[in-house]
């Protein structure tokens, strides 16, 4: 797996997690699937950190902060 792929990867994990959140039955496993998302995110950004892909972190970063604001004024 390239490093191109793990990010894809790691983003692809984050917003299948992040879907998941909406069918959770609990808010238990809501946050499960909150953590996952933001754990999937921060390794793509650790591997974009690694290339020096600056652009790539920023997006993801971004992605991160909204996924976090929207699990706060929902699910909190």
């Amino acid at each position: 797996m390239t490093d191109s792929q793990r990010i894809a990867f790691f983003e692809q994990q984050a917003e299948e997690a992040y879907s998941r959140i909406y069918d959770a039955t609990s808010s238990t496993e809501a946050a499960a699937r909150y953590s996952d998302a933001k754990e999937a995110l921060y390794s793509a950004i650790e591997v974009a950190q690694q290339l020096g892909q600056e652009e790539t972190v920023k997006r993801l970063e971004t992605r991160l902060a909204a996924i976090k604001a929207v699990f706060r004024s929902q699910f909190s």
